[in-house]
């Protein structure tokens, strides 16, 4: 069974991220790129399943320029065996749609029954290349699982996510596209084996033009645009309210219905 992992580098979500001056990004000089956490349990998941069936391919795939291979490495250091890189110059503005139509394109080249994405990038938030891969695909999707259950000889998967309304159970057939959610399984430590047996990985790198692509193409125009980067407002100071009991019952409560409106 062969699997492919869409996966993204990401800023480190532990590092103090610092907004330009004017507004057009973040201060990337000394800042730390991770793999995108949400890919990570993708990742996992592809590992556990070649491991359960005892046979098959794991693929790692990202559309980003060359300081996306050490994301890539640390995938194969998890236990990938294959790394492809998509980029070209002018994709520098490449949205979610442009990367979408690039991964679809890209995994039209491979011998896939299983696309696993994370559910969302932590640095843009917005949830959509999973479902679009599977649209540009024609491949049935399921978002935000917790669980999952490949039956090779059925050709099925059968996945659970959680709603508002309670655990959803969804069975469908392969080839078949899902978005990894926290709590689907918890990722593994690279061994140092492994480690250094990452740093000698080929990777394989795919341009436009590998693609059968031209810049030109309409379907690579950016569909969206970030016109300005705002940092969090700073939280205001917080307040002391000193008194009898029932005086600070009374400002407390005042504070929440007028002020917090939580009540």
């Amino acid at each position: 069974m062969n699997m492919v992992v869409c996966i993204k580098q990401v800023p480190d979500t532990a590092a103090q991220v610092r907004v330009k001056p004017d507004g057009s990004g973040i201060v990337t000089e000394g800042l730390n790129w991770v793999l995108n956490p949400y890919d990570e349990y993708a990742v996992e998941e592809a590992l556990r399943i070649k491991e359960r069936l005892g046979e098959g391919k794991v693929t790692v795939i990202t559309v980003g320029p060359d300081q996306t291979s050490a994301a890539l490495r640390s995938c194969v250091a998890m236990g990938a065996d294959e790394a492809v890189q998509i980029w070209d110059a002018g994709l520098e503005r490449a949205d979610t749609s442009v990367t979408a139509r690039l991964l679809a394109t890209g995994l039209k080249r491979l011998e896939w029954d299983l696309v696993l994405c994370g559910k969302v990038a932590v640095d843009d938030n917005a949830s959509s290349v999973g479902p679009a891969v599977a649209e540009l695909l024609g491949a049935p999707h399921v978002s935000a699982i917790v669980s999952l259950a490949v039956d090779k000889g059925a050709q099925t998967i059968r996945a659970e996510r959680e709603t508002e309304d309670g655990a959803e159970v969804v069975e469908c057939r392969l080839p078949a596209v899902v978005t990894a959610e926290k709590g689907l399984n918890e990722p593994r430590y690279a061994s140092l084996p492994n480690i250094m047996k990452a740093k000698r990985k080929e990777i394989t790198k795919w341009t436009l033009n590998d693609l059968g692509l031209q810049a030109d193409d309409p379907s690579l125009q950016p569909r969206t645009q970030v016109l300005q980067t705002l940092p969090p407002p700073e939280r205001p100071a917080g307040r002391v309210v000193q008194g009898e009991l029932g005086d600070l019952v009374e400002a407390i409560t005042g504070f929440l219905r007028d002020e917090a409106k939580a009540i």
